[in-house]
């Protein structure tokens, strides 16, 4: 192993020394506490220290990094305290998930590292919004994140190289090759010579290091950052490393040819460089005992403060509060400006226009969205009030892009990001549930992020374009989910969700773009996210509906005035209004729950259950739900007719008040 010190002074490379040595025997210290059974699982990096550590210290103090779970020594040479680091590990109060997740999966502005989750290949979108935050803000940084050998087989990895590429973000993707995914050699992961190789189909430059060489690490990162500076575009970094322990400590390392070993453990990165040091008399044979005792009296002070540490206290209000970033809605509202009579589709571009305009740090993002106006032509004129660098048309890749609104989010943005359809928000699924929603209960970081939806059928557009699927995401803590039905409302719950520091998943029903208008306010007047609207006053039954549904049940209604019938519409269903429909049904006396959904496991399962909880007492009649039927919802108007849960209003009606 050749180390060139380029233009590196003696203490510079005594620190490297030092910052190489610390997480190696943290580790080795954490390798006699899991067998202790002090702490409960542990994922070596022994042996692949020298990428963690020279590209940490090439980085700036303010520039992000998105490590992996075998990357301590970035932790430690970003000088976290050992005893927060400890704690983590240990799931103490202390800890920066208080011990509400394992290792590395967390993060912390206060040291810019924004910590993985264990699907591995999404954190690479986080770095593409991260480093657009700062294109957008003129600062000139870059941003470094990790991945693993293994994880550039998942989409992810391409979407987020492609949209880094398309938009000239400048981020260092630096892959530690390591040889296995778990137990996966790479030549069952990728096909190709070398992993560097697929830069060229980004159209960006790619480098191949030795990840064991501190010094060629170092000066790689430092390199490349220097040219990005003047040249922002991203570049994919492949540092060659192997892991010398298991996955993690149970797997073991049986499958792996003791050639293999034996090879790589001649290339270890602190040997190696500590060899160096002594033949270039840097360091001295007597001082290594010395900073050894330090780093050992250290970590053995630092483990023994936390041990002592009381555990945590369960306690289920703060559980249940820590799910969202705490916001307090608007004491005072502007007054109702005058109105104007505007479509459902013109409330959300209203809506949207106006946050904008409110907030100078609000980007949107979504398929056609700019010069075209989207596929509804929502954001039509955006470009030319906004520009391009805030109204941003995407790359097909739902995934990436929700991933770069989180990135954005992180990085001190607000961000719109639109499906172009509901249905496709299955491609981008695992950044939603998994990394929007679980962020602040994990480590306290607000992700400030709206995720438009056009959903909803009667427009014959089939089983891909027309479902309703907000159940799938109102089971999901730590998101907000709003479904307006009128266009004052589009605007107002809009307008909301932008406000809002917490991940808001907006649905908005296509069928009623252009089918109905209302009055709108001109001014920002918000709608309190959680709030239902009585529509309609009543005596003798009550329908919980939302979206499309509300407009149903008031053609039903307006048929039938003699049966008196109360409508709420409950504008948000995460959280829903729970209050406002059990004082309705508690005057009824019966209820009727109304969604478009197919009707096993759809939203309205969960109110009816609700009501028949704690309204039983009230009820002349039992609870009655009325969804579409449980199959795809097809494309011939006469079966979408048919499928649609409006086909069975009035017979469920009837039978409701037939009790």
């Amino acid at each position: 192993m050749i180390f060139d010190r380029k233009n590196l002074n003696t203490d510079t490379l005594l620190s490297f020394y030092r910052k190489l040595l610390l997480p190696r025997m943290v580790e080795e210290k954490m390798l006699i506490l899991l067998r202790q059974g002090r702490i409960g699982k542990w994922f070596s990096g022994i042996g692949q220290e020298a990428i963690a550590v020279g590209s940490t210290l090439a980085m700036a103090d303010d520039e992000y990094i998105l490590p992996m779970h075998r990357n301590l020594g970035v932790f430690t040479t970003r000088n976290i305290p050992l005893s927060r680091l400890m704690a983590q590990w240990q799931g103490k109060p202390s800890g920066f998930t208080k011990g509400r997740d394992r290792s590395f999966h967390f993060g912390t502005q206060e040291y810019k590292i924004i910590g993985m989750i264990s699907h591995l290949g999404p954190q690479l979108a986080l770095a593409d919004g991260i480093a657009l935050a700062d294109v957008l803000s003129n600062r000139h940084k870059t941003t470094l994140v990790y991945t693993g050998e293994g994880a550039t087989s998942e989409g992810d990895f391409h979407e987020a190289l492609n949209i880094a590429a398309v938009w000239n973000l400048p981020v260092i993707f630096l892959i530690e090759n390591n040889g296995y995914g778990l137990s996966t050699p790479t030549n069952e992961q990728y096909h190709c010579t070398q992993l560097v190789d697929r830069a060229i189909g980004y159209g960006m430059e790619g480098r191949r290091i030795d990840g064991n060489n501190i010094l060629e690490v170092y000066h790689t990162i430092t390199d490349i950052k220097n040219s990005i500076r003047e040249n922002p575009r991203p570049v994919l970094l492949e540092c060659m490393t192997f892991r010398m322990r298991g996955h993690e400590e149970a797997s073991g390392t049986k499958y792996v040819p003791q050639n293999l070993f034996e090879w790589w453990s001649a290339k270890d990165p602190l040997t190696n460089f500590e060899k160096y040091l002594l033949n270039e008399r840097i360091l001295l044979p007597e001082w290594i005992p010395v900073i050894r005792k330090e780093f050992t009296t250290l970590i053995e002070s630092e483990f023994e403060k936390v041990y002592s540490e009381a555990d945590i206290v369960p306690d289920i209000e703060t559980e249940v509060a820590d799910m969202y970033r705490p916001y307090q809605f608007p004491a005072s509202q502007p007054p109702v400006s005058p109105t104007t009579n505007k479509r459902y589709i013109d409330g959300i571009s209203d809506g949207m226009r106006q946050g904008m305009r409110k907030y100078p740090n609000l980007v949107v993002m979504g398929q056609d969205i700019a010069e075209y106006g989207g596929a509804f032509k929502i954001t039509q004129g955006f470009v030319e009030e906004f520009g391009k660098g805030r109204v941003r048309n995407t790359p097909i890749c739902e995934s990436g892009i929700v991933g770069a609104g989180m990135g954005l989010a992180l990085n001190g943005y607000k961000a719109i990001v639109e499906m172009q359809f509901a249905d496709f928000v299955t491609c981008g699924f695992n950044q939603i549930i998994n990394n929007l929603a679980k962020t602040h209960y994990r480590w306290a970081q607000a992700v400030d992020m709206v995720v438009r939806m056009p959903t909803g059928a009667g427009t014959g557009a089939g089983p891909f374009h027309s479902q309703s699927n907000e159940a799938w995401f109102t089971k999901t803590p730590g998101l907000k989910v709003v479904y307006p039905a009128f266009p004052a409302d589009a605007k107002g719950l809009l307008l909301a969700a932008i406000d809002d520091p917490n991940p808001v998943i907006y649905f908005e029903h296509k069928y009623l773009y252009r089918s109905i208008t209302g009055p709108v306010p001109d001014n920002d007047v918000l709608i309190e996210i959680g709030k239902a609207n009585i529509v309609q006053q009543g005596e003798k039954a009550t329908i919980i509906t939302f979206g499309l549904g509300v407009h149903w049940a008031l053609d039903y209604a307006a048929k039938h005035a003699e049966l008196s019938l109360e409508i709420i519409d409950l504008r948000s269903l995460l959280p829903w209004d729970k209050e406002a429909v059990e004082q309705s049904v508690q005057k009824t006396g019966r209820a009727l729950v109304l969604h478009e959904d197919t009707l096993t496991s759809g939203f309205g399962a969960e109110i009816a259950a609700h009501i028949a909880e704690h309204c039983f007492k009230y009820l002349d009649a039992p609870v009655m739900r009325c969804g579409s039927l449980d199959t795809a919802i097809p494309m011939n108007k006469a079966l979408e007719d048919q499928f649609l849960a409006k086909a069975r209003l009035a017979e469920m009606m009837e039978k409701l008040l037939g009790y």
